[in-house]
């Protein structure tokens, strides 16, 4: 990595010795929301500390998301907001980073638009934040850094969110190129990280105290395609299995295609990866999913279920799901639903299709109403909720681990956290358990979650 610790100097000798106070706002994804850390981790190398209040900050920091249009337009008010914060503090530093930055009419609208704004950073230029910030305490009118660097590998240090459960980037970008995915534009094509790094990585979190470590990356089974055979994701999951501690992992997000016999073997060989897979099937019309650019039927995703219930009928899986994609007919609708009774997910994170300018399907024609694609959200929505209620009643009478994570937002005087499986355990309790790991009889099942009491 590009060695800061000059600019770094000149950084701090400019501040006289005071601390300014960040604000550092993440939106999207959890590798957006990791990168956040990241630049947290870099502002407090320069001296700064963080605030929540935008009003009290020296420095903000927008960290955004570029999925869908309407994350633009929220960044975008936001944006526009500020411009009396700025007129009120001529002083305020503010910054626009992530995969909105990546988009070079983007960056150029910010600087022609938005005279605010001090600067924009790119996905892959994290590093490069000190040297802009030092531009800017110079007095400079506009920087921006948008270009792809490959120094990404290596540990950086970051500020977490939590001091139990942290995410780990294995690999950037994709080459898949799903028509609906601005990804591939805004993130580059796949890079992985060298193994060696990762494991250092998690070695060090493990010896920190933390119980679940998630591996990042937009195709986290692809993991390793790039590096020549040296390490492919299954193997890097066992290697990560073997490091001593009581801890988790995880990963997220998986495509289909990738989901290979030697990845199901590693899920259920290794006794510190979870027992859940996220597994997107986006439509269950073969149709929809060669005009989405998937590269798989859905009976070839209904192979690597079935081959997942065999060897555990039980097995949790969630999924992501399009409602309304260009020309869906209420035929190919018809075939969502009915993967979704055939696999029978505990839960579903599912989205109306949204055009989204620079990919393809954004030019695709579209018959179908908005109105359509809401009842047909709406129809997906109430089948889900039937099969969490029937399917959560599996676990009543079981002893499920869990991680708890919260207080309970709905019941006085209970704790929530995360099972292997990735179901959502209330029980009683208080503050204290917050980080730790507790045993739980469930006993109740309820369409969102189970409830049980501490063994």
């Amino acid at each position: 990595m590009n060695d800061n610790t000059v600019i770094i100097s000149e950084i701090k000798r400019l501040l006289g010795g005071r601390q300014p106070l960040a604000y550092v706002r993440s939106f999207g994804c959890q590798l957006n929301t990791s990168d956040g850390e990241k630049i947290k981790g870099l502002l407090r190398k320069m001296g700064y500390g963080f605030t929540e209040d935008e009003a009290q900050a020296d420095l903000i920091i927008l960290n955004t998301c570029a999925v869908r249009e309407n994350a633009e337009d929220r960044v975008f008010g936001i944006v526009g907001s500020m411009k009396k914060l700025k007129e009120l503090r001529p002083d305020l530093i503010i910054g626009i980073a992530g995969c909105m930055t990546a988009q070079s009419h983007i960056a150029e609208k910010i600087k022609k638009s938005y005279p605010q704004v001090d600067f924009v950073l790119g996905t892959s230029a994290i590093n490069g934040l000190p040297r802009l910030l030092l531009d800017c305490l110079n007095g400079a009118k506009f920087s921006a850094d948008i270009a792809e660097y490959d120094d990404f590998s290596a540990q950086a240090e970051q500020v977490r969110e939590s001091s139990f459960k942290a995410s780990v980037p294995i690999m950037f970008g994709c080459n898949n190129f799903c028509t609906y995915c601005i990804v591939p534009y805004v993130r580059g094509r796949e890079r992985s990280r060298r193994p060696e790094d990762i494991i250092s990585e998690v070695e060090g979190l493990v010896r920190d105290g933390y119980k679940e470590i998630m591996l990042l990356g937009q195709n986290v089974n692809s993991y390793g395609n790039d590096l020549g055979g040296e390490m492919s994701f299954p193997q890097l999951l066992r290697r990560l299995n073997a490091i001593e501690g009581d801890f988790w992992i995880r990963f997220m997000s998986s495509h289909p295609k990738d989901a290979s016999a030697e990845l199901i073997d590693a899920i259920f060989e290794c006794d510190k990866v979870a027992k859940h897979l996220h597994l997107p099937v986006q439509s269950g019309s073969d149709g929809v999913l060669r005009r989405m650019n998937r590269r798989y039927t859905a009976e070839k995703y209904l192979g690597i279920v079935d081959e997942i219930r065999r060897r555990d009928p039980d097995f949790s899986l969630t999924t992501d799901i399009i409602v309304g994609f260009p020309d869906e007919t209420e035929e190919d609708f018809e075939a969502t639903l009915a993967i979704m009774e055939r696999v029978r997910y505990d839960n579903i994170y599912s989205f109306i299709y949204s055009r989204r300018t620079g990919t393809k399907a954004a030019e695709m024609p579209d018959a179908v109403s908005e109105e359509e694609k809401g009842a047909r959200m709406r129809r997906l929505l109430e089948l889900q909720r039937e099969i969490s209620t029937e399917h959560y009643k599996r676990f009543i009478g079981r002893r499920m681990r869990v991680l708890v994570d919260d207080v309970s937002k709905k019941r006085e005087g209970y704790v929530s956290g995360k099972s292997s499986e990735f179901i959502i355990v209330e029980l009683e309790g208080d503050s204290s358990l917050i980080g730790q790991f507790v045993d739980v009889e469930i006993t109740e099942a309820m369409n969102w979650a189970v409830r049980g009491r501490r063994v």
